[in-house]
C-alpha cells in the first residue's frame, strides 16, 4: 500500500501503517492491516450498509416511474416481452427476436419479476439489486485488496446518483456492479490454481456480456491495471536477493493468461447483430471534462460543488493526519483508466456516451482502493459527519428535484389514460434543441408509457436491430424511428402535411397525417398554441408537452390498415 501523504511528500507524525511487507505487493505476500486500526466490526459495517442502503433507495421506491431519460423505455421493452404473448395489441405492433445482443440483463431479469410483480414495481427491483450489486462490489474489492472490512467504500453512497443514471442507462449500471464482483473474485483467487482462476473468469465475462459491452470493457480495464501492477511488484521483488522467487510458470506467461477469460466475446461479437454497427463511431474531445462531471453531478451545479468540496476537505485533512492510505493498484488503475478514457470515442456500436460512462465505473474502483485508519476518535467522528452530509445532501437534492418532476410524470400519465388501447402514437419535438436539461431527460421517452398502459404503437420506442430484442413488426415498421434518431420536429411536420416525392427513402413520420392516431408535442411552452387546427385536435395539455388527436386518421377501435 502506498501512504498518501507519503507520497505527497507532506510531513505528519506518523500514527502507525502497515508493515513493510505490506508494501511490496497486494497479493497472498501482503500482510493486513492490524485489526486495532479498523474500529468496526464486519457487523457493524453490515448494519451500516444496510441503512445506507434503504435511504440512498427511498427515492426509487417512493416513485414507481423515475424521472430517468431511457428508463420508460427499457421499462416498455420489459413489459413487451412479458406480456406481448397475452396482448393481442402488442402482439399486433411488437415482437421479440432473442439474439446475442449485449445488453440485455434487464430483459433477462425484470420480465422474470413481472411474474409475480408489476413491471413497476419490477423496475424498481432491479434498480435497487443494481445499487447493492454496485456498493457491495466496491465494499467486497477494497476487503480483498486490505485484508478486512472497512467502512471507507461506504463513501460511495452519494455516487449512485449521477448524471449516466439519470440517462437510465440501467444494463451497463447493473454491469458495473457485475465487474466489481468479477475482479474482487479475481482479487481472492489469484494465486489458486491457473484452472480455476480463468474459469472463474470467463463465467464473469459472459455474463458482462449480457449485461452491457462496455461493462466488460471496465472488467477488462480493472483486471489489466491489476496484472500491470502485480507484475510491476514482482520484478521489484526479483531485482532483490531476499525477493527472487522461483515460480513455475514465467511472470508474463501469468500476465498474458490473464486475457484468455474475454476470448469468448470475440465469436460471440461476430455472431451478434450488434457487430453490423461496428462503423458507428466517433471520436469528440469536447465533452471529456463533462464526463468527469458526470460523476458527481446529477441536478444541481451548488450542490455539486457542496459535495465536491467536503470531499477535498476531508481528502487532505486525511492525508496530513496519515490516516488515508492507497493502493497501489489503484494508481495503476488512474493511470490506465486516464489513457482508455481520452482514447473511447463518444460514439461506439451506435452507442452514445461510450467514452463519459467510464469515470462513473472506475470512480467505484478507485474507492475501493482506499484506506482510512480510523483508531483516532477525531479520524473515526470526521468520517461519519463526512458520510452522513455526502448522503444527506445527495438525498435531499434528488428528492427535492423528483418530487419537482413527479407532477409532470403524473401529468403525462393522465394524459396516457385519454388514448385509445392499440393506437399509433407519433412523437415530436417543439424545440429541437430542448431535452438537454437535465430535469426534462424524463420527458424524452415519456410517450414509451403508452406501450404500458395502451398496448400503443410508439415511434420512439428502442427497436433497433443490434441493440434491442425488440422489434417492430414489418407492416409498421415504416412507420417508427428504428435508428435510434432525434424525433421531427413540429416545424418539419407542418413542411410535409401532403404526399410528396422524395429523392431518398422518405422519413418514416413522411404520412404523418394519416399513419398515426396521436400526436405528442414535447418540450412545449406555457400557452403553447395549436401548430394545426385543420388537422390536431388538442387532448391533454400538460406541463412541456401537449396530446393532440390527429383528425381523419382511423382510431384504435376502427379496423386497421397496413402498408
Amino acid at each position: 500500500m502506498v501512504d498518501v501523504g507519503q507520497f505527497l511528500g507532506l510531513r505528519a507524525a506518523k500514527r502507525g501503517g502497515p508493515p513493510a511487507a505490506a508494501q511490496a505487493g497486494i497479493l497472498d505476500d501482503s500482510q493486513p492491516i492490524p485489526q486495532p486500526a479498523v474500529r468496526f466490526s464486519a457487523g457493524q459495517i453490515a448494519v451500516l450498509f444496510v441503512a445506507l442502503a434503504a435511504i440512498a433507495s427511498i427515492p426509487i421506491l417512493l416513485y414507481p416511474w423515475p424521472p430517468l431519460s431511457d428508463y420508460i423505455n427499457h421499462l416498455a421493452r420489459m413489459h413487451v416481452i412479458a406480456a406481448v404473448g397475452s396482448d393481442p395489441d402488442l402482439a399486433l405492433f411488437y415482437q421479440i427476436e432473442w439474439q446475442a445482443i449485449p445488453n440485455l440483463m434487464m430483459d433477462l431479469i425484470v420480465p422474470i419479476l413481472q411474474r409475480v410483480m408489476n413491471v413497476y414495481l419490477a423496475g424498481q427491483v432491479y434498480t435497487i439489486m443494481s445499487f447493492v450489486l454496485i456498493l457491495s462490489g466496491t465494499l467486497a474489492l477494497n476487503r480483498q485488496l486490505y485484508r478486512h472490512w472497512s467502512v471507507l467504500p461506504l463513501i460511495a453512497f452519494p455516487l449512485l446518483y449521477n448524471n449516466v443514471f439519470l440517462v437510465g442507462t440501467m444494463n451497463y449500471l447493473f454491469g458495473i456492479g457485475l465487474a466489481l464482483w468479477a475482479l474482487t473474485t479475481w482479487v481472492a483467487l489469484r494465486e489458486r490454481a491457473l484452472a480455476l482462476r480463468l474459469a472463474v473468469s470467463t463465467l464473469f465475462v459472459l455474463a458482462l456480456f449480457f449485461c452491457h459491452l462496455f461493462a466488460v470493457g471496465v472488467y477488462g480495464l480493472g483486471l489489466l491495471a491489476f496484472e500491470l501492477q502485480r507484475l510491476l511488484s514482482m520484478r521489484r521483488q526479483a531485482s532483490s536477493v531476499d525477493g527472487a522467487v522461483e515460480r513455475r510458470i514465467p511472470a508474463w506467461v501469468d500476465f498474458v493468461a490473464s486475457g484468455i477469460p474475454f476470448l469468448p466475446v470475440v465469436p460471440l461479437l461476430l455472431r451478434s447483430p450488434t457487430w453490423t454497427l461496428r462503423w458507428d463511431f466517433t471520436w469528440e474531445l469536447n465533452g471529456k471534462l463533462n464526463g468527469l462531471l458526470f460523476v458527481i453531478e446529477v441536478y444541481s451545479r451548488q450542490a455539486t460543488f457542496f459535495l465536491a468540496t467536503i470531499v477535498a476537505i476531508a481528502a487532505l485533512f486525511a492525508v496530513r493526519h496519515r490516516a488515508l492510505q492507497f493502493h497501489p493498484f489503484g494508481w495503476i488503475l488512474l493511470a490506465v483508466g486516464g489513457v482508455t478514457y481520452l482514447a473511447l470515442p463518444r460514439v461506439l456500436f451506435d452507442t452514445y456516451m461510450a467514452d463519459q460512462r467510464l469515470p462513473i465505473a472506475l470512480a467505484f474502483m478507485i474507492i475501493a482502493c482506499a484506506h482510512l485508519d480510523l483508531r483516532d476518535e477525531f479520524v473515526r467522528r470526521g468520517f461519519a459527519t463526512v458520510l452522513v452530509l455526502l448522503l444527506a445532501v445527495r438525498a435531499f437534492e434528488v428528492q427535492g428535484v423528483w418530487r419537482e418532476l413527479s407532477r409532470g410524470t403524473n401529468s403525462f400519465r393522465e394524459s396516457v389514460r385519454q388514448i385509445e388501447r392499440g393506437s399509433k402514437i407519433l412523437v415530436a419535438y417543439a424545440d429541437p434543441d430542448n431535452g438537454d436539461n437535465a430535469r426534462d431527460l424524463w420527458l424524452t421517452h415519456a410517450a414509451c408509457l403508452a406501450i404500458i398502459e395502451r398496448s400503443a404503437l410508439v415511434t420512439t420506442a428502442f427497436t433497433v436491430l443490434g441493440k434491442q430484442v425488440m422489434h417492430v413488426r414489418r407492416d409498421y415498421r415504416d412507420r417508427v424511428d428504428t435508428e435510434d434518431g432525434t424525433p421531427p420536429s413540429i416545424r418539419q411536420l407542418l413542411s410535409h402535411t401532403e404526399p410528396m416525392d422524395w429523392d431518398d427513402d422518405p422519413p418514416y413520420w413522411s404520412r404523418w397525417t394519416t399513419d398515426y392516431d396521436y400526436l405528442y408535442i414535447l418540450f412545449t411552452d406555457r400557452g403553447y398554441a395549436n401548430p394545426d387546427p385543420t388537422r390536431l385536435t388538442p387532448v391533454f395539455a400538460g406541463n412541456r408537452f401537449v396530446l393532440y388527436q390527429i383528425n381523419g386518421t382511423q382510431l384504435a377501435g376502427a379496423p386497421k390498415t397496413s402498408h
